[in-house]
């Protein structure tokens, strides 16, 4: 459901995002309205409005007055880019700080990775 340890409208922006990113929403797709987002997850419609700001401010949702909040054209490969950059940043660069701690050698870890995937 939702991550418990990020503030909610956080966490239900990234839901949003996954729901995007996975084809449950595509482009130019409505997505649920804050009323019903909020009812659903049980939660503040004030929460879940702070969460869909922040998807408008990033250009990942767009309002249309009157109708609802939209998937902005090109938001998933958006959100595909920033997650990709966060990945590299919160993953990859760690793991190697600590491969080379370890003296793991880039091809070792490269072969780990080839093993641990086939599992």
């Amino acid at each position: 459901m939702l991550d418990d340890s990020k503030p909610l409208f956080v966490a239900v922006a990234e839901q949003i995002e996954d729901g995007i990113l996975d084809g449950t929403y595509a482009e130019d797709d409505p997505v649920p309205s804050t009323n019903e987002l909020a009812a659903f997850l049980r939660i503040n419609p004030a929460t879940a409005g702070k969460g869909f700001s922040l998807l408008v401010d990033a250009g990942v949702l767009i309002k249309r007055r009157g109708i609802g909040m939209f998937v902005a054209p090109g938001a998933r490969e958006a959100l595909r880019q920033r997650r990709r950059f966060a990945f590299q940043d919160q993953f990859i660069a760690p793991l190697l700080r600590e491969a080379a701690q370890l003296g793991i050698s880039a091809e070792d870890l490269a072969d780990m990775i080839t093993k641990e995937a086939v599992r």
